[in-house]
């Protein structure tokens, strides 16, 4: 099968059967699989011909010390710079997993099987890989290509809805990013068509890695354009930060209705596009109430990666399909939700 998408020449994308392509697109030679017991209970005939290292599930596996804990365990499986790294599972595994690879031994080839909606749309593609430092969002990481990603949407179908949910979150903020088209589609299935329809859901998973894609291509280590691929994560890594109360996925959408309420307040989108954005995260069935107050998340934004030398890089939607990056300091920003 052909790759959907190419990134950098170095990163094919295929969207499709999993089981089918994996043979076809796996190196000759050792393959030591990175997933979580969760995927390996739902999914273990594609683990099964691989040696298989196991990791825990949510944020607080996504540490420095269950990177290290994998090396250690590489070691004890004597894995060389011929052994391949295969991470099967949601972004949590692939961050890991990739990181892992890319530091082991100075770099291991990897590749993903994304098992997640976020993770297809976003997570597992584009080259990042992090972990999380003191709650603070993918401080530690490294920009490295997988070899491949395989996002298959049949492997959705496990998903519990609340961790479908979370991922649309992504897939509208492409839309709002780059692609009209795909936010108008989001608009006219809604919810339960996504969650049904696995064609629909393919079409879907394919725009908005398309959006990533071609962003990546042009910046691939976020010194301009990529920045935009943060829309909603300025306020959402802060709400990440203060609470527990939403996973990813949610506060993401919450952060890309506060920065549409910004944009507007800032006069570079028409309340009507606002309303559009708003309406249709609700009617996916998001909460657009923050979980702690602005004010709150407003003192942890300064503390972001995205922040540099005290000045914000804010991305502001300036309508359905575009956006623009701002720089701001945390003042100014606060200001826009006084």
């Amino acid at each position: 099968m052909k790759p959907a998408f190419s990134v950098r020449g170095r990163s094919d994308v295929f969207i499709g059967p999993a089981a089918e392509i994996l043979p076809d697109v796996l190196p000759a030679g050792r393959v030591v699989a990175v997933s979580d017991a969760a995927v390996a209970e739902l999914h273990g005939r594609l683990l099964a011909p691989y040696e298989t290292l196991l990791v825990g599930r949510g944020e607080e596996h996504k540490t420095l010390r269950t990177v290290e804990t994998l090396c250690r365990r590489l070691i004890g499986l004597g894995a060389d710079r011929k052994t391949f790294i295969l991470g099967v599972g949601g972004g949590i595994v692939t961050d890991v997993a990739g990181f892992a690879a890319s530091i082991y031994m100075r770099g291991l080839p990897f590749g993903f099987v994304s098992t997640t909606l976020l993770g297809q749309v976003d997570a597992s593609v584009g080259g990042k890989n992090g972990v999380n430092v003191d709650g603070y969002k993918n401080m530690a990481g490294t920009f490295t290509q997988p070899r491949f990603v395989v996002c298959d949407p049949a492997l959705l179908r496990t998903l519990p809805e609340r961790e479908f949910r979370a991922g649309l979150a992504e897939a509208v903020k492409a839309a709002v990013i780059a692609d009209a088209e795909l936010f108008a589609r989001l608009e006219r299935l809604g919810f339960d068509a996504l969650r049904g329809d696995t064609a629909e859901l393919s079409a879907v998973v394919s725009a908005a890695v398309r959006v990533k894609a071609e962003i990546v291509e042009r910046d691939e280590y976020e010194a301009g354009d990529r920045r935009k691929l943060n829309l909603g994560h300025t306020l959402g890594h802060a709400i990440e930060k203060c609470s527990d109360a939403m996973n990813h996925g949610e506060a993401v959408a919450v952060g890309t209705a506060l920065a549409a309420d910004a944009a507007v307040r800032l006069g570079v989108l028409a309340p009507a596009d606002r309303d559009r954005i708003r309406g249709l995260l609700a009617r996916l069935g998001f909460d657009l109430t923050p979980p702690v107050p602005v004010t709150r998340l407003l003192q942890e934004v300064g503390k972001d990666k995205k922040s540099e030398e005290g000045v914000l890089r804010v991305v502001f939607p300036t309508g359905i399909g575009g956006c623009e990056v701002r720089p701001m300091t945390r003042d100014r920003f606060a200001a826009l939700f006084a």
